[in-house]
């Protein structure tokens, strides 16, 4: 859902009938029960706004939305697949929480992982480069308990050997892998080119928002995902030809202020 709308709906100023989200995802064999529920979920989460236009309803972007997607369209087209860029810093985060609050601990180590970190031991987590997580931190209400700094390694510790202790190396190939065997042939099975656009930009994003985004220099040279991100490009740029009159079939919409 996020996918389409950051193809379809993202800085379009448009609000989508409710009908065009069952038509378009039905070609992806998503039913009309599950569609509804999910416009319904997003809309309580403040993703998405009702907009009511006779008997028919549609659905435009939030704020929050729109700024989810952005994030979404930074990671998919800007910050690349495989960090070249590194200065040799890490971004370390320490905490300590008692077993009482284990909810919260949870909660933040969801977060880091989810902004690129990984543990390197107990109750310290690092990530390549200079990383923000203020936001993370003080969403959760742990600004005193979290002790942030930016350092480099040294001897007797080598870069390569803290990006395999943090970060599961071979189970991201393995990932990005599983991207390349399904889509250098894209699948036959799905109806038309804006169905397979639909889950090729899903099957991505899944992809590079688990990736924490490791130095080029501490992985293998053959390293999986520049061919994966290779790929993506060229169908992504195919799709954006082929799908884009399916879409315009498929699609129909009012014009809203602020999405």
């Amino acid at each position: 859902m996020l996918n389409f709308l950051g193809l379809y709906v993202f800085d379009r100023g448009i609000a989508v009938y409710s009908g065009s989200f069952i038509d378009v995802f039905g070609r992806v064999d998503v039913s009309e029960e599950a569609v509804r529920s999910t416009l319904t979920r997003m809309t309580s989460r403040g993703l998405l706004t009702k907009h009511r236009n006779g008997r028919k309803v549609y659905f435009g972007l939030t704020p929050r939305a729109t700024d989810v997607l952005r994030d979404g369209e930074r990671r998919i087209w800007q910050r690349g697949a495989v960090n070249r860029d590194w200065d040799g810093t890490w971004t370390l985060v320490g905490f300590s929480l008692p077993e009482g609050r284990r909810g919260e601990r949870h909660d933040l180590r969801s977060q880091l992982q989810w902004a690129g970190f990984g543990p390197v031991q107990n109750g310290l987590w690092i990530a390549p480069g200079t990383r923000d997580v203020t936001e993370v931190v003080e969403s959760l209400g742990l600004a005193g308990n979290v002790t942030v700094f930016t350092a480099q390694h040294a001897k007797p510790t080598e870069a390569a050997d803290l990006a395999r202790r943090a970060f599961d190396t071979a189970a991201i190939a393995a990932r990005y892998q599983d991207f390349l065997a399904r889509w250098r042939e894209p699948d036959d099975g799905l109806p038309d080119d804006l169905a397979r656009q639909l889950v090729l930009h899903a099957d991505w994003l899944d992809l590079v928002r688990q990736d924490p985004h490791l130095p080029a220099e501490l992985l293998d040279r053959d390293w999986p995902a520049i061919e994966a991100e290779q790929v993506f490009q060229s169908l992504a740029t195919r799709y954006v030809k082929t799908a884009a009159p399916l879409a315009a079939a498929a699609i129909e919409s009012v014009e809203v202020v602020g999405t």
